[in-house]
């Protein structure tokens, strides 16, 4: 994995891991300018020994390992079994067939069946509630309340939003990365379905996330969480909405969120970007499956030129939360994801990126089977409970020693979650995950 930016804090431990790039990136930011500051630091929630950081904002944000990657072997294990379930690349799909079709999250379930893997006790024991919320027209829209097993509460809360590229995918789907931050951070998750494309095109997603976000805000007493420690989260295309709410909550003056947690997100409309020349043919994402996404999402092609889309060419982020932004290497969303932290941390909001190597897009929530997954998990993690504060954490200082001795990757997050089974019902019900292109 490699760091693109780095202004936040977290353990020693974690710190020393974030910091180890591998050599041909050591030999690529040999050659380049790199411009370095140094920021300070306060300890890590998850530990008592801080390690200061540097801010290094490298002068090939968005470039690619060249020859191009490919998946380690445990990603790699993911993507043969998701094959072997049948997956389709989605631009081959219908709609229909794109949500009915196996996930990488069936794959990554299947992979721990063949294992003997377990989903950890403090993950399973985190409570879960369906409700509705009104969305932007009034409709009722699905969401689902994760509450952690430890604590009375109230509990910090965190709005997720999940991926698909707006059309397909659901709560269900993106059920462990939903858990995994719950149990992980100590904290409520709420996470928000959205009306989906084609049947309600751009920008209703956006102005559902929104909707969303007053709501559960509003009414986050009723979920045992506290608003007064906030984070905004999402994946893909969940991710572009979580940056956007944040925004939106900055301009309509709304109660801030501490923090924003973009994991691989849509960030441009640029699809010739390093990366999408380097994975243009890349599993479950490819350049094909971003197009499929983007014909269905807009109603004129200009549309994806939108500021609310192609987030990188902005001039407004200044004022923003701290953000964190997770990345895969063999994704076609990497380079922009790593342009819109050198982006973030120009217009002065503090930013960490990390970069992963070896895995795929989607891989965030396949902690259980990919190591990756839960470096990634423990890295945001460690981010989110700074935000909301170690003194005022739910648990005591003996469970978090617990939950950080349990991301050394010997004890694994939960798989993505099953399948939906109401995909033909986008206005108020999640979708069905696409196995080939999830998660945008």
């Amino acid at each position: 994995m490699h760091m693109l930016l780095k202004t936040t804090t977290a353990s020693a431990a974690l710190a020393a891991a974030l910091t180890v790039a591998p050599a041909s990136l050591l030999a690529q930011e040999a050659t380049t300018n790199e411009a370095e500051t140094t920021a300070e630091t306060e300890a890590s929630p998850t530990s008592g020994a801080s390690a200061e950081m540097e801010a290094n904002v490298t002068a090939d944000a968005g470039a690619v390992a060249d020859p191009p990657a490919t998946p380690n072997e445990d990603m790699q294990a993911v993507l043969d079994k998701l094959a072997e379930l049948g997956a389709q690349p989605i631009s081959e799909l219908s709609v229909e067939d794109a949500r009915s079709q196996p996930t990488p999250a069936d794959a990554v379930m299947a992979v721990m069946e063949e294992r003997g893997i377990e989903m950890p006790e403090d993950l399973a024991g985190v409570a879960t509630r369906d409700i509705t919320y009104p969305g932007a027209d009034g409709s009722q829209i699905d969401a689902r309340i994760y509450t952690p097993a430890e604590g009375e509460g109230p509990f910090p809360l965190i709005v997720y939003y999940h991926g698909g590229g707006w059309v397909i995918a659901g709560i269900d789907v993106y059920d462990a990365s939903a858990r995994a931050l719950a149990a992980g951070a100590n904290a409520v998750v709420v996470s928000a379905t959205y009306r989906q494309a084609p049947g309600a095109t751009f920008p209703t997603q956006h102005e559902d996330a929104n909707a969303a976000y007053e709501w559960i805000v509003e009414n986050s007493g009723d979920f045992n969480a506290d608003a007064e420690r906030l984070a905004i989260a999402g994946e893909s295309a969940g991710g572009n909405l979580a940056l956007n709410v944040a925004m939106h909550a900055r301009d309509a003056e709304l109660i801030q969120p501490d923090h924003v947690l973009s994991v691989y997100p849509i960030a441009s409309d640029d699809m010739q970007t390093p990366s999408y020349e380097a994975y243009a043919d890349a599993t479950p994402l490819s350049r094909a499956g971003m197009e499929w996404f983007f014909d269905k999402v807009f109603e004129d092609p200009s549309q994806a030129s939108d500021p609310r889309i192609d987030l990188i060419a902005r001039d407004d982020l200044q004022g923003l939360p701290p953000v964190t932004i997770v990345n895969a290497e063999i994704d076609p969303l990497q380079s922009e994801g790593e342009i819109m932290a050198e982006r973030l941390s120009e217009a002065g909001v503090e930013v960490e990126q990390m970069t992963y190597d070896g895995v795929t897009h989607e891989f965030f929530g396949m902690g259980t089977v990919v190591p990756q997954a839960q470096e990634a998990v423990d890295m945001a993690v460690a981010n989110l409970r700074e935000a909301f504060g170690n003194e005022n954490n739910s648990v005591d200082e003996a469970a978090m020693e617990s939950d950080a001795a349990s991301t050394d990757g010997t004890e694994a997050m939960p798989v993505e979650g099953e399948m939906d089974d109401a995909a033909d019902n986008v206005e108020a019900e999640p979708a069905e995950e696409d196995a080939t292109t999830t998660a945008n």
